[in-house]
């Protein structure tokens, strides 16, 4: 006997076909709820299965965001074998019947078969802090998706009050400059509060400033007020709008500080961070997303299938005599990684100053900027080249979390 369970996890629910054996269903398929009781019920099913066949059976099931976590939590507390299948893989093995049907109880049935047919690896525990980690990280991204977008709304309507304000200070959105715009939103509150009001409420609010570099910006305050074309503010709402936005923005800083302050101490207990910010270009940002979205490295027995995990492999397209020269990276796989790769790459061969003494310059990764120049001296594009550099650093990455060592300089 060999037996196993398909599993077509949904939002709430899952349905389950058994097996015992190759072309061989036990029962009829059934759906349970993702309740205790309803896991309770599953686990009833699984241990009928194991009577029958005298083995604890696997359970295979597709990769579905978040909607499968309860499940595989409940079966691996109970040590039960659990292979999570890349839907694209799920979707090729349904799409080799004649027959053009669909229904829970059927993908059920496939996800069984599909364990006979293909050699499918178990999932592996990444662990509390991998997972955790990988939340805090989608979370910061999202989170700074969100503020960026209120950015751009919140420039939209200064331009429609003070856009005159975007020179004062070096740093629109520093949180002197935010305050101090919530308090003089317009030119007649600024002209009413004056040069001095104005350096008091700057130096009160920014002590690690001198109160001479306060006065400064209050003059420029002034000025900005004098060159404002709105000099009188006819509609209350853009003002309402504006203190909204910077009330949110605010916030929206406050949490992204308090998610990177915890992704910090998380990622500093893994072994894996030190060793990848030893890649010259590699931050403390890029290197904690890539360990959370690579989970546990022993999951790839070759450089290539960690490659085809971020989705940068060359797809390949040949037929008969024909093949294809121009194939694009496959981008099935991890997003955010290959994201994440694309902006190592980037920081790693940018010019940075040796000194800043010195006018002299040399690239953050000089082995990755070699690679670099390498490719587009042969004539590729920008783009393709910085792929190829994103290849490379990959398969770095997978020497050095295999190993256990860190990144070596040798140019």
């Amino acid at each position: 006997m060999n037996p196993v369970v398909g599993l077509d996890v949904a939002k709430g629910e899952s349905q389950v076909q058994m097996f015992l054996d190759k072309k061989m269903p036990y029962k009829s398929s059934v759906k349970v709820d993702h309740t205790v009781d309803g896991l309770e019920e599953l686990h009833t099913y699984l241990l009928d299965l194991e009577r029958q066949t005298g083995m604890k059976p696997p359970i295979v099931l597709e990769s579905t965001g978040h909607y499968h976590a309860p499940v595989v939590q409940f079966l691996e507390a109970r040590e039960y074998i659990v292979i999570i299948v890349n839907p694209l893989v799920s979707y090729r093995a349904k799409s080799s019947s004649l027959r053009k049907t669909k229904t829970d109880a059927i993908d059920a049935y496939h996800l069984g078969e599909l364990y006979y047919k293909e050699d499918l690896a178990p999932q592996k525990k990444r662990g509390v802090q991998l997972l955790n980690l990988r939340h805090l990280t989608r979370q910061h991204e999202n989170m700074t998706g969100i503020m960026i977008q209120t950015k751009l709304q919140f420039q939209a309507v200064l331009d429609q009050i003070f856009p005159e304000y975007k020179g004062v200070f070096g740093d629109l959105y520093a949180e002197i400059s935010i305050k101090t715009l919530q308090a003089y939103p317009t030119s007649e509150s600024v002209k009413e509060a004056g040069v001095e009001e104005i350096a008091q409420f700057i130096d009160t609010h920014c002590k690690a400033r001198s109160f001479n570099w306060a006065l400064e910006r209050s003059e420029k305050l002034i000025g900005a007020a004098e060159r404002n074309p709105f000099q009188s503010t006819l509609y209350q709402s853009l003002l309402i709008s504006l203190n909204m936005y910077i009330d949110l923005l605010q916030v929206y800083h406050q949490q992204l500080s308090t998610l990177e302050r915890e992704i910090d101490e998380l990622a500093a207990q893994l072994e894996e961070y030190e060793l990848l910010q030893s890649i010259p270009g590699i931050g403390e940002k890029i290197a904690a997303t890539i360990i959370s979205e690579i989970g546990e490295i022993d999951r790839f027995n070759h450089p290539k299938k960690l490659v085809a995990f971020a989705g940068l492999d060359p797809s390949v397209f040949e037929s008969g005599r024909f093949k294809g020269t121009k194939n694009h990276i496959t981008k099935r796989g991890s997003a955010r990684l290959r994201h994440m790769l694309y902006t190592a790459v980037r920081c790693s061969i940018r010019d940075s100053r040796k000194k800043k003494t010195t006018p002299e310059t040399i690239a953050r990764n000089k082995r990755l900027r070699a690679f670099y120049d390498l490719k587009r001296e042969e004539g590729k594009p920008y783009k393709v080249a910085i792929i190829a550099c994103a290849n490379k650093l990959l398969h770095w990455i997978y020497a050095i979390l295999k190993t256990k060592t860190p990144f070596q300089e040798t140019m």
